[in-house]
C-alpha cells in the first residue's frame, strides 16, 4: 500500500513537470504567480502607508512639541501711567498680576496719575512710555499729541453729582453754581452733554478746575455745589453726602448717542521706534481682557490693592465699564465696530466744540498693532 502511494505521487509530480515544460494547460501556474504578485504589491503598499503614517505622526508630534515651547523675547521695561479707578487700572493690573506681561518679556512699572492730559504731558517729556486714558483725553490724540494702539473698555464710570443742600436737584439748577471739574476728561464731556440738553453751556456755571482728589474733598466739605468726576470718587462722594447727593447725569444717559472708549496710548515717536514692544504689550492686554471679563470681582481686588483703596469701594465699581474681550477685539476690527467707536467719539468732540474739524482716525489709531496682537495670540 505504501509502495502504491509512492508510485502515484511520483507519477503526479512527473506529470506536473511535463505539463509545465511541454506547453500544456498553465492556469494553475498563472494563478499562483498572480496571487504572489498581488500579495507582494499589497505588502509594499501597506509598508508605504505605514511609512507615510509614521512620517505624518512624527511631523505632528514635532509641531506639537514646537507649540509647547514658550516664546522668547528680548526683555524690556515699560513705564505705564494709569488713574486710580476700575476703568483705567483694571486691565494693566490684571496683565501684571496674572503674569501676561511676564510671558511677553515685559517688566511694567505702573505710575499713578489723576487725569489723561497730565499723562500725555508726562509721555511728551519722556517720563512715561505708555498711558491709559479715558474718553476726554482722546481729543488730544486727534490733535496729534498721542496715538492710540489698544482699546481697553467703554466707560460707564463718569457722573455729574449735585448737593441738594446747595439747591441742586436738576441739571437746570447748575446755572450760576460752583461746579468742580477736570478739563479734558470724560466727566467734563458728560457735563457738557447734560448742559446742552438743558440749553446751557459751561459759561452759565462757575467752573472750578480741580483734579479728582480735590473734587472729592470739595464736594464732601461743601466748598462746591456740584461736580463732574468719575469712580471711585463718585462712590466716595455719594457715601459721604448720603441723601444729599443727587446723580444728575452719567454715561448711561448717553449710551445710545455715543460710545466712550478708554484706550492705551503712546507718542508717535515712541510708536515708530517700538512697534514690536507695543504689539507684545497689546498681546498681554488682550489676554488679560478675557480674564478680567470672567473674574471682575477678583480684578477689583487687584485694583484696590494697587490704588491703596478699600476693596468694598472697588467692588462697588465693577459695573461702571463694558469689559471688552479679545473676541470682541477680533470681531470689532474685522467688521469696523472699533473704528466706528473712535469716529463717533470724535463727533462728540466736534459737536461740543472741543474739535473744529474731522480727522481721519487712521492717523491716530494704530489698528495694525491691535490686529497683529490678536493674530499672534490666535495662531
Amino acid at each position: 500500500m505504501k509502495k502504491s502511494m509512492s508510485v502515484l505521487l511520483a507519477s503526479a509530480m512527473a506529470a506536473a513537470v511535463l505539463a509545465g515544460c511541454g506547453g500544456g494547460k498553465t492556469e494553475p501556474t498563472t494563478a499562483a504567480t498572480t496571487a504572489a504578485t498581488t500579495a507582494a504589491e499589497t505588502t509594499k503598499a501597506e509598508e508605504t502607508t505605514a511609512a507615510e503614517a509614521k512620517s505624518e505622526a512624527a511631523s505632528t508630534e514635532a509641531k506639537t512639541e514646537a507649540a509647547k515651547e514658550p516664546e522668547t523675547f528680548e526683555p524690556a521695561t515699560l513705564r505705564v501711567a494709569y488713574m486710580p479707578n476700575m476703568g483705567s487700572c483694571s486691565l494693566a493690573i490684571t496683565a501684571k498680576e496674572k503674569g501676561y506681561f511676564d510671558e511677553m518679556g515685559l517688566t511694567v512699572e505702573m505710575v499713578e496719575f489723576q487725569g489723561g492730559p497730565a499723562e500725555i504731558a508726562a509721555m511728551a517729556s519722556g517720563d512715561i512710555d505708555i498711558s491709559q486714558i479715558g474718553h476726554g483725553a482722546h481729543a488730544l490724540c486727534a490733535e496729534g499729541e498721542a496715538v492710540i494702539f489698544q482699546i481697553d473698555c467703554t466707560s460707564l464710570a463718569d457722573a455729574v453729582i449735585g448737593n441738594k443742600d446747595k439747591g441742586v436737584n436738576t441739571i437746570a439748577d447748575l446755572k450760576g453754581k460752583k461746579v468742580a471739574a477736570t478739563s479734558g476728561t470724560s466727566a467734563e464731556i458728560i457735563l457738557n452733554l447734560a448742559l446742552k440738553n438743558e440749553g446751557l453751556t459751561a459759561d452759565d456755571l462757575e467752573i472750578v478746575e480741580m483734579d479728582a482728589n480735590g473734587i472729592v474733598s470739595a464736594m464732601v466739605s461743601g466748598a462746591v455745589d456740584a461736580c463732574a468726576t468719575w469712580s471711585p470718587g463718585t462712590t466716595t462722594i455719594a457715601d459721604a453726602l448720603g441723601d444729599k447727593a443727587v446723580w444728575l447725569a452719567t454715561n448711561q444717559d448717553y449710551v445710545n448717542e455715543v460710545t466712550f472708549p478708554s484706550s492705551f496710548i503712546t507718542t508717535q515717536k515712541y510708536a515708530d521706534a517700538n512697534h514690536d514692544l507695543l504689539v507684545r504689550f497689546s498681546r498681554a492686554l488682550q489676554k488679560a481682557s478675557d480674564y478680567r471679563a470672567a473674574n471682575i470681582d477678583e480684578v477689583a481686588k487687584f485694583v484696590a490693592k494697587q490704588c491703596e483703596v478699600d476693596e468694598a469701594t472697588m467692588l462697588a465699581c465693577t459695573g461702571e465699564g463694558q469689559w471688552l474681550t479679545s473676541d470682541f477685539v477680533g470681531k470689532g476690527l474685522a467688521d469696523g465696530t472699533i473704528k466706528k467707536y473712535y469716529e463717533n467719539q470724535q463727533q462728540v468732540f466736534i459737536d461740543g466744540g472741543r474739535l473744529t474739524e474731522k480727522v481721519d482716525v487712521d492717523k491716530y489709531v494704530l489698528f495694525d498693532v491691535m490686529q497683529e496682537a490678536y493674530d499672534a495670540n490666535n495662531k
